[in-house]
């Protein structure tokens, strides 16, 4: 009976104790409908990846030029005249043409543009060569048209520092100009039409028909000896040219960190961060392309280096690390070691990249203003690069064969040999020699007798063991050891077979496809790769990865901004990392989506992780059995996952790697990912790398909560966060506790 009176204020206190409970249902539940972050879906033509070929190409070589507006040719004649006519500047004295001069590459020879007063501008002018191609201009992308680009020299007070009211006056004074204004535009003499003009003269300036293209085409004697040596060192993962620079237009358009000394270090130029937060963006600038790169000397964004040469001396010593910019420089600069005549025959082969079509390079004898214009210039890089000739092609033709290859002898002699629908046979034995391909329709087969295969050996000194373009293209039967580059690199080709190849110590990545289409990778063994052992990246299906042992590698399989990927009945063991699944920025391609990772054995991949620590897998944690980032509907079911001891499957996004507040090309969340019915044991015992720094325990499933409408379907296995969003749930619920652990985890990163 003495307790009877605290029963009232018993309740009292659970209404009051449960006003927060019930306000925190309240908001939970309100969660599940509030508005969630997606990523804007890219259209097709701008995903990128695959091969990209031409319709009539049958190589990597020949790859489809991006798809540009026509030109009026009516526009780009006047725009010509006016790109020449100093009249548009402020004192008559300087043209488009004083910075972009035609007999030096549309550049002007100088390390840094010249201003209107004589002045050393910021940096230095550009070449525009194929500038109709570009998706940003300026070297730091500020402008994403090219009448965009137009109007800040043209008003700038330190460039031709035009006051438009005036020019337009001085313009519609010269009969000449209102003439051709008013049959070009229905509105005659305006600042837009002047940009447009002159925008349209300068999407006119195509270099297309070089020496390499002819090459590209099925000429193999447009290129001469030397500059066939050096196209294989621009392209060898040696040198890792070919990754920014790529073929046709030997750009990829997109922004890096080389670590380019400044010219006054005191006052240092930080780039593309400047304009945008992207992902290294701080010293990171636009990569420009090598079209008639011979003539347009000084280089760099400052012109800090005269020579083609120098520029070769800064990417062999790695960037700009040795050159006292402290700067971690992006992840394809790490330096390199060639020979005299490497070095010789790479700059002969970048003068092979040269065409001036002479209509586009003819000055106007005058202008309609009647000022003077600039004039011809003798530019000495032209002597060397009309040194470089090659006699006509006259193709073979005949039935398709096989051509056997003895111990002793050169793959690559019966390479050079072989026709498409040849198939050439090496007989086992030790083959000292990197292998080049430009053929399509081969098949080169290693003849296996027992344990008894042919071996290329690079020796520790060679790059690749083959580099392949060729369409249609078999490669099985081989042994490769000991290369420094890659063990297999095929770029640009479409409809590949890796077969039956043990891959040993053959630098960064065992079997290379990028930016291919239709590939196919069974029954191999790769072992103590520095990168993967199996990368296909920026790639389109189908890519089937099958049958393959990967173990002691840093990373086992990896499909990288690729779509539509089945990889399946692998065993990857003893790896830093089991199997990746990447959606990286600053690519080609710019999704990574439909990946079904099944039937694996994915086990005790817990070796120290020995890649290089600038590199995003050099930050992959020892103990990783899957790990998606940003990549969207992949599917991992039916493996068994067991002895990874940071965790079994985890899904993440780039937000692990750069702040939230990252402007990126690419969609950054991981959407519509579904993990569901594989078999853990033993994962997540000792948590290692990031997992370990952001201090929480490992787990077979882990989840760092960006994207609200990815899935986990794993009764029985340890989770983190402890309760993951299933497929059969309600959208809403899914919206809730995907916000409620977008807080959480939030605060913990």
């Amino acid at each position: 009976m003495t307790d009877a009176p605290s029963c009232p204020r018993r309740k009292l206190w659970r209404w009051i104790l449960g006003i927060p409970v019930l306000f925190l249902c309240v908001v939970i539940t309100a969660f599940g409908f509030l508005p969630v972050p997606e990523d804007t879906p890219i259209p097709l033509a701008e995903q990128g990846g695959g091969a990209r070929q031409g319709n009539e190409a049958t190589t990597g070589l020949q790859l489809a030029w991006p798809e540009v507006p026509s030109v009026d040719a009516d526009q780009a004649a006047l725009g010509r005249l006016l790109f020449y006519d100093p009249v548009l500047s402020a004192n008559d004295d300087l043209a488009c043409a004083s910075c972009h001069h035609p007999d030096l590459g549309f550049s002007d020879g100088r390390v840094l543009s010249q201003g209107a007063h004589g002045e050393d501008l910021r940096r230095n002018a550009p070449s525009l060569w194929n500038v109709a191609y570009a998706t940003s201009l300026f070297w730091d992308g500020r402008a994403s048209s090219l009448e965009e680009q137009m109007l800040v020299p043209l008003t700038n007070p330190n460039e031709m520092a035009a006051d438009l009211d005036a020019m337009l006056a001085q313009l519609n004074a010269i009969p000449e100009y209102r003439d051709l204004f008013a049959a070009t535009f229905a509105d005659g003499i305006t600042t837009g039409n002047v940009v447009t003009a002159i925008a349209a003269f300068e999407r006119t300036l195509r270099s297309q028909n070089s020496p390499f293209d002819r090459f590209a085409a099925g000429d193999f004697n447009a290129l001469t000896p030397a500059q066939r040596r050096g196209f294989n060192v621009f392209r060898s993962a040696q040198t890792r040219c070919f990754e920014c620079h790529a073929w046709p237009l030997f750009t990829h358009n997109n922004f890096h960190v080389l670590g380019v000394p400044d010219i006054n270090p005191e006052s240092p130029d930080t780039g593309r961060v400047e304009i945008i937060n992207g992902p290294d963006a701080t010293r990171a600038f636009r990569t420009p392309g090598l079209r008639n790169v011979a003539l347009s000397a000084p280089y760099m964004h400052n012109g800090v280096f005269a020579t083609l040469e120098e520029v070769v001396d800064f990417y062999e010593k790695g960037g700009g690390r040795a050159f006292g910019v402290d700067v971690t420089p992006d992840e394809f600069i790490h330096g390199f070691d060639l020979t005299d005549q490497q070095r010789s025959d790479l700059i002969a082969f970048l003068y092979a990249l040269t065409d001036e079509p002479s209509e586009l390079i003819a000055i106007p004898e005058s202008v309609p203003s009647g000022l003077p214009i600039v004039e011809h210039i003798v530019n000495p890089a032209r002597e060397l690069v009309d040194e470089s000739t090659a006699p006509p092609y006259n193709p073979d033709t005949r039935e398709p064969q096989t051509i056997t290859v003895k111990s002793g002898e050169s793959i690559q002699a019966a390479i050079d040999g072989a026709l498409p629908g040849d198939t050439v046979e090496v007989e086992p034995g030790v083959y000292y020699e990197t292998v080049y391909i430009d053929t399509a329709n081969l098949t080169v087969r290693g003849l296996v007798d027992g344990d008894e295969r042919p071996w290329l050996d690079g020796e520790n000194v060679r790059s690749d063991g083959f580099n392949t373009t060729g369409d249609n293209f078999t490669l099985e039967g081989f042994g490769i050891r000991n290369y420094i580059g890659n063990g297999v690199l095929t770029t640009g080709a479409e409809h590949l077979i890796y077969r039956d190849l043990i891959i040993d110590n053959a630098g960064l990545y065992g079997l290379y496809p990028v930016e291919t289409t239709d590939v196919l990778i069974e029954n191999c063994v790769a072992t103590r790769i520095a990168d993967a052992a199996i990368y296909v990246g920026q790639s389109r299906g189908p890519i089937i990865v099958r049958n393959n042992e990967v173990y002691n590698n840093v990373t086992g399989i990896e499909i990288e901004n690729s779509t539509n990927a089945e990889v399946y009945d692998n065993h990857a063991h003893d790896n830093t990392g089991g199997i990746l699944v990447f959606l990286l920025p600053n690519n080609p391609s710019k999704v990574g989506y439909n990946t079904r990772v099944y039937n694996n054995l994915i086990e005790n991949n817990n070796h120290e992780n020995f890649g290089n620590p600038d590199s995003v897998v050099g930050l992959v944690p020892p103990g990783t059995g899957v790990m998606i980032m940003t990549a969207d509907n992949t599917e991992v079911y039916n493996n068994i996952i067991r002895g990874n001891q940071s965790f079994g499957v985890a899904l993440t996004s780039l937000y692990i790697l750069y702040d939230r507040d990252t402007v990126f090309d690419l969609g950054p969340l991981p959407e519509n990912n579904w993990i569901h019915d594989n078999t853990y044991e033993n994962n997540g015992y000792d948590p290692q790398g990031l997992v370990k720094d952001i201090g929480v325990g490992g787990a077979d499933v882990m989840w760092t909560g960006e994207g609200w409408n990815n899935a986990f379907d794993e009764p029985g296995a340890s989770m983190f966060p402890p309760v993951l969003p299933g497929r059969n749930w309600p959208d809403p619920a899914k919206r809730a506790i995907w916000r409620v652990y977008d807080i959480l985890i939030g605060l913990l990163l």
